[in-house]
């Protein structure tokens, strides 16, 4: 993240990058299981759409759908942490520790984009 004197910019399109990065090197790392083969597939579309859908917003013609975007990006967030839930690591440390920072990111995401939700629609 870059700093600007004491304050951190967060650069959310960046984040939402890395998270779809750090899932895919997840799943490159998973145990190939049928399920965990059908679940990775689940996630992968869904942490990438996170950022998809931002992108968009960012570019939407108007407010009805910025905020559209934005719920999507905060739907896509929430079925990531779901599917990451799912998949299997075999209890593998370092896999379990990587799928956990994860969720967290994914839980973090959907806050961020529930508060732009809640500002956008309460500024109409």
């Amino acid at each position: 993240m870059a700093e600007t004197g004491n304050a951190k910019q967060y650069d959310l399109e960046e984040r939402t990058y890395e998270f779809a990065r750090d899932v895919r090197g997840l799943v490159k790392q998973l145990p190939r299981t049928l399920a965990n083969i059908e679940d990775a597939r689940q996630l992968v579309n869904a942490s990438g759409s996170i950022g998809a859908n931002y992108i968009e917003a960012n570019e939407a013609l108007s407010k009805k759908d910025f905020v559209m975007r934005i719920k999507i990006s905060r739907k896509e967030a929430k079925e990531s942490r779901y599917w990451l839930r799912l998949v299997f690591s075999a209890s593998k440390g370092d896999l379990e520790t990587t799928r956990a920072s994860l969720m967290q990111e994914a839980s973090e995401l959907t806050s961020i984009f529930g508060g732009i939700v809640r500002k956008a629609e309460g500024a109409a």
